[in-house]
């Protein structure tokens, strides 16, 4: 990350929330043209947002989420002049932790969206209305691609906020925000469109965001971002800042992309995408004359995945792809939108150019396969030197909760037991196992492979990978 931009931070769940009420319709619709022009008029003619605040924050909600979380473990030698008598947590007890974001209610009936990071891994969930009334709640589905998500309630008659369209939005148009920054609910602060279409950061697999200078901080997550009619054209979701509280830069996911993730999770509880089995990367003006191209559009093919609808169709790593479906492809971000909205089943056409050759290509869009969780095995509780350890294999996932390098092959360290040989030696959660006994570990599977032949009395050597260096650790039975 550059000096410019030191982080980026989920806002703790909160939902930047601006809304007119309509209590009479169980779903938030749009207002009509005719009332929003009056709402507006009104509210500059006020030379406030009073009105708008009002309508608006009764439907905004605090989200308070309960999580487990298992202290990280150090390893190796203890500290030699620890506090004598000094009272220590026990490390590798699951912990509860309260984290807290916002939501916006779209239903009269309890359907609330926020995001997915405000509620991902929770054990439960509990909103809290701005009058004071609580209800738990339930996930009815989560999309981390989008960071979004949707939560039920059980309760009726509840206030909700319209549907806004983001697509009429323009650079230097005023929004307001809505959430629980720092706990502190029915916070409304005002700032303006400070750019739109933002991609290409890294927080999300789709990002079309919303930028704006209206206060956004920790605890705004899953807020509401709203125009000057009260309506709903955006879910708050990031800021960008160095010091970890507001400075001017914050994201909100657009409403165009919000409110169909909404329908598609209440509906079947997943988002159904379309998938080619095919990574892009962005075609630029320096690798244009590489590729036969005089500009610097078009979807740059970097890998096909081996039997997708892609494979199949023979498209190529190094192929461009400059047209889907007859229409121009500016960018990968372009194709990946195209893709995944097509229905399931349906043949497209694609106009690629490979070693200055231009051709057509036909494929079929197939349902996107789920993203892999680590696969993860536990040694048994036997007395032999990795008793107690559980390994993950270096997938995505491992990749990003621990930082590897995602070319290293191994069994990443998820868990220790507290006191066990392995914790004892020295090794800690993220170290990637690629050795052991001189045997070559690349997955879990060769790891569970060689483990079951130790022996209780057997000492094992070691070879693990942590911040990119190599180490060699003995581990010896307990």
């Amino acid at each position: 990350m550059s000096s410019v931009l030191a982080m980026w931070i989920g806002c703790g769940g909160v939902v930047v929330l601006i809304t007119g009420m309509d209590r009479d319709a169980g779903w938030a619709a749009e207002s009509s043209e005719s009332s929003q022009e009056r709402m507006e008029e009104k509210t500059f003619k006020q030379a406030g947002f009073a009105d708008v605040a009002q309508a608006v924050t009764p439907a905004v909600v605090n989200i308070t989420a309960t999580v487990d979380i298992v202290e990280s473990r150090g390893g190796g030698v203890p500290l030699p002049f620890k506090g004598f008598g000094e009272s220590q947590p026990p490390r590798g007890i699951p912990k509860r932790q309260k984290g807290s974001g916002s939501g916006v209610i779209l239903s009269t009936d309890g359907y609330i969206m926020t995001n997915n990071h405000v509620i991902a891994q929770s054990r439960d969930l509990l909103v809290t209305l701005p009058d004071a009334r609580e209800f738990p709640a339930k996930v009815v589905g989560a999309d981390p691609e989008t960071d979004l998500a949707v939560i039920k309630i059980q309760a009726d008659n509840l206030p909700v906020i319209p549907w806004g369209n983001s697509a009429s939005l323009a650079v230097g148009q005023y929004v307001l925000a809505i959430g629980n920054p720092f706990g502190l609910n029915s916070t409304v602060t005002l700032g303006i469109v400070s750019a739109l279409d933002r991609g290409g950061m890294g927080l999300a697999r789709f990002e079309d965001f919303i930028q704006t200078d209206a206060a956004i901080n920790p605890g705004n997550s899953g807020g509401a971002l709203v125009n000057t009619r009260g309506q709903l054209v955006g879910i708050n979701t990031a800021i960008a800042s160095q010091s970890g509280g507001y400075q001017g830069v914050g994201f909100a996911v657009p409403s165009s992309l919000a409110r169909p993730v909404l329908e598609e999770l209440i509906k079947h509880g997943k988002i159904v995408r379309g998938y080619l089995g095919l990574g892009v990367q962005e075609m630029t003006t320096e690798l244009a004359p590489w590729f036969g191209l005089k500009s610097g559009e078009g979807a740059l093919v970097t890998d096909v995945v081996p039997g997708g609808p892609a494979d199949k169709a023979g498209i190529h790593r190094g192929e461009v792809i400059l047209e889907y479906q007859g229409k121009n492809v500016k960018d990968g971000q372009m194709l990946l939108e195209h893709v995944t909205r097509a229905p399931i089943g349906e043949q497209i056409e694609l106009g690629t150019i490979e070693n200055g050759k231009e051709r057509q290509v036909r494929a079929v869009i197939r349902e996107q396969p789920p993203i892999p969780h680590a696969r993860r095995t536990r040694t048994p509780r036997v007395d032999h030197p990795l008793a107690g350890v559980e390994v993950a294999d270096v997938d995505e996932a491992a990749i990003q909760e621990y930082g590897l390098n995602p070319v290293i092959k191994g069994a990443v360290v998820a868990f220790l037991e507290e006191g066990c040989a392995a914790e004892l030696a020295g090794i800690v959660e993220g170290d990637v196992i690629i050795e052991l006994n001189k045997h070559p570990v690349e997955s879990v599977r060769e790891y569970s492979s060689w483990f079951k032949r130790l022996k209780k009395e057997q000492a094992v050597l070691v070879v693990l990978i942590r911040s990119s260096r190599h180490l060699y650790v003995v581990v010896k039975s307990s």
